[in-house]
C-alpha cells in the first residue's frame, strides 16, 4: 500500500472523529457539572424548590452543547420554553404525585421536540412522523449510553497523554490515593479509640445506602445526557418520509359510511331524549347506572373515531365523498364527546367527584379541540395538526395542572356536606375515607371546614396528633385528624432543598385556623 493512500486513509478517519470524542475534556465537564446539578437538585426531592432550577440548568446545559457542537439554536423556540418553564413551576405548586409524574413527562417530551425543533424542520413533517421521530430519538439515545466512556478512553489516550499529560497525572493519582487512604484509615482507626469514634461517625452522617444510591444514579445520569446529544449532534434521523402508496377512496367509503349512518342514528337518539326531551330508562335502571353505563362506551366509541379519522385522511386517496364523510363522523363525534361528558356530570351528581372523575372530563374537552383541528385538517392539508395538537394538549394540561384536581375535589365534595350543594342528588357526602387521603393540595378546602367543624387544631403541633383509626376514618368527625396527621409528616420532611409552596400553605393555613380568636 503507498504512503499516498495510507494518509487519504488517514484523513478520512480523522474527519470521522466526533466533535464530542475530539472535545471530550469540555463536554465531559460540562455533563459532569450537569449530573452534579441534577443529584442536587433531584435526589431524594421530587418536587422541592430545586426543580426549576434544574430545568433551567437543564436548558442551558443543551445550550452550551449546541453551540459548542456549532448547532444553530433557532428561534420560534418560546413556545416549549414558556410551557416547560410553567410545568417546572407547576411543580413546585402542587404536592400531587400524580400530576409530579405527568408534569415531568410533559418536560422531557417538550424538551425533546425542543431539541429536534432546532435540528430538522419539525414544523413540515405530519403527525406520524413527529410521533416516531420522538420515539426514535428516545431509543437511539439509548443506544448512546455507554459511549462517554469509548470517548473518554480515545480523548486520555489521543489528548491528554501529548498535549495535558499534567491533568491525566492528576486523575491517576487520586484513584491510586484512594485505596492507599482506605487502608490507612483502617490502621488508624484500629489504633486509636477516639479517632475511631471520630470515623463512625462521620460514616454514619454519611450512609452507606444514600452514597450508593447517589453514584448510581450519577453514573446513569451522566451517561444519558451524553448520550442524548452524541445523538442529536450526528443528526441521523430519517426525517424524509417515502411517498406512500395510497389505498382506494373505494375501499374506505363503505365501511366510513356504515359507521357513519349508524352513528347519526345514536346521535339522533341521544339528541332528542337525552339532551331535549326526558330520559325514559329501561324497567330496573337508575339514572346512575345509565350514566355510568353509557359513559365509557361513548368514550371508547369517540377516541376510535379519532384514530379512524386520521387513517383515513392518511392511507387513502383525495376523494370529496371520503371527506364528506368523515367530517360527518367528526361532527357525530362532537355529539358522542358531549353525551359522554353529560352521563359523566350526571354520575358525579350521584356518586360526587374523584381524580378519575376530573382527569375524564379534562380528557373529553382535549378530545373535542383534537376533532375540531382534525375537522380543519380534513379540507386544508397544510394545517399543522401536529403542533396544534401539541398546543392544545400543553395548554390545557398547564391549566389542570395548576387547577390542582386535589383542591377541586376538596372544593366540590366539602359542598355538599351538609346539603350545601343543591346539585348532588343523593345524601350528604360521606366518603371521609378518601376525603383523607387527598394532598396538601387540598388543605384551603379542608382545613377551614375542619375549623368549623370543631376540631382541635392545635393538636397539630403536639408530637402525637392522634390520627384516626381505620374505623374512625370513616366518621365525620374524626378524619380530619388522620388528614392533619398526613399534611404534618410530609410538611416535616422539608429542607430548604425540598421546600413545596402546597405544603407550605397548608402548613400556614392550620396555623392561621388555629390562631384565630388569640
Amino acid at each position: 500500500m503507498s504512503e499516498e493512500r495510507v494518509e487519504n486513509i488517514q484523513e478520512v478517519k480523522e474527519e470521522r472523529i466526533s466533535p464530542m470524542k475530539e472535545q471530550f475534556g469540555v463536554f465531559g465537564i460540562a455533563t459532569f457539572l450537569y449530573a452534579v446539578l441534577y443529584l442536587f437538585c433531584m435526589y431524594q426531592n421530587k418536587s422541592g424548590i430545586t426543580y426549576p432550577f434544574f430545568v433551567a440548568g437543564s436548558l442551558y446545559y443543551f445550550y452550551y452543547c449546541f453551540g459548542k457542537l456549532g448547532l444553530t439554536w433557532k428561534k420560534g423556540n418560546l413556545f416549549y420554553l414558556i410551557s416547560i418553564g410553567l410545568l417546572a413551576v407547576a411543580t413546585v405548586c402542587t404536592d400531587d404525585s400524580v400530576l409530579h409524574f405527568f408534569n415531568k413527562t410533559g418536560i422531557f417530551l417538550l424538551m425533546i421536540t425542543l431539541l429536534l425543533s432546532n435540528l430538522y424542520d419539525v414544523n413540515s413533517w405530519s403527525f406520524g412522523k413527529t410521533v416516531k421521530g420522538i420515539s426514535a430519538t428516545i431509543c437511539s439515545a439509548f443506544c448512546e449510553i455507554f459511549t462517554p466512556f469509548s470517548h473518554g478512553k480515545w480523548y486520555c489516550k489521543n489528548k491528554l497523554s501529548t498535549k495535558n499529560s499534567k491533568v491525566l497525572y492528576v486523575v491517576l493519582g487520586v484513584v491510586v490515593a484512594i485505596p492507599i487512604f482506605a487502608m490507612m484509615a483502617a490502621l488508624l482507626f484500629s489504633a486509636d479509640a477516639v479517632f475511631r469514634d471520630l470515623g463512625r461517625n462521620v460514616l454514619d452522617a454519611m450512609n452507606l445506602e444514600n452514597i450508593y444510591g447517589i453514584c448510581w444514579r450519577f453514573v446513569l445520569f451522566f451517561m444519558a445526557a451524553y448520550g442524548l446529544v452524541v445523538y442529536l449532534e450526528k443528526r441521523t434521523l430519517k426525517v424524509e418520509e417515502k411517498p406512500r402508496k395510497m389505498g382506494e377512496a373505494l375501499l374506505a367509503i363503505p365501511v366510513a359510511l356504515m359507521l357513519t349512518l349508524m352513528y347519526m342514528v345514536f346521535c339522533g337518539i341521544q339528541i332528542r331524549y337525552l339532551f331535549v326531551g326526558g330520559i325514559s330508562l329501561p324497567e330496573g335502571y337508575t339514572y346512575a347506572e345509565y350514566a355510568r353505563e353509557g359513559f365509557f362506551q361513548l368514550l371508547m366509541v369517540a377516541m376510535i373515531n379519532f384514530v379512524l379519522v386520521l387513517i383515513g385522511l392518511a392511507y387513502f386517496k383525495a376523494s370529496k365523498v371520503l371527506k364528506a364523510i368523515l367530517t360527518m363522523m367528526s361532527l357525530c363525534s362532537f355529539v358522542m364527546i358531549a353525551s359522554s361528558a353529560y352521563r359523566m356530570i350526571m354520575y358525579i351528581s350521584y356518586y360526587y367527584l374523584t381524580y378519575l372523575r376530573v382527569l375524564v372530563l379534562w380528557g373529553l374537552l382535549v378530545l373535542t379541540l383534537l376533532f375540531a383541528g382534525v375537522i380543519v385538517f380534513i379540507f386544508k392539508k397544510g394545517f399543522p395538526l401536529f403542533r396544534y395538537s401539541l398546543v392544545v394538549v400543553t395548554v390545557l394540561y398547564i391549566a389542570l395542572a395548576f387547577a390542582r384536581p386535589h383542591y377541586i375535589i376538596a372544593t366540590v365534595n366539602v359542598a355538599a356536606m351538609d346539603g350545601q350543594s343543591s346539585f348532588f342528588k343523593t345524601e350528604e357526602f360521606d366518603d371521609y375515607y378518601y376525603l383523607r387521603s387527598l394532598s396538601a393540595d387540598a388543605a384551603p378546602a379542608i382545613i377551614p371546614y375542619l375549623a368549623d367543624a370543631g376540631y382541635d387544631l392545635n393538636r397539630y403541633y403536639q408530637d402525637d396528633i392522634g390520627g384516626a383509626s381505620l374505623q374512625d376514618m370513616l366518621i365525620k368527625e374524626r378524619f380530619g385528624y388522620d388528614y392533619l396527621d398526613n399534611i404534618k409528616e410530609r410538611c416535616q420532611k422539608t429542607t430548604f432543598r425540598s421546600f413545596n409552596m402546597s405544603r407550605f400553605y397548608a402548613d400556614f393555613l392550620v396555623l392561621g385556623e388555629s390562631t384565630k380568636g388569640f
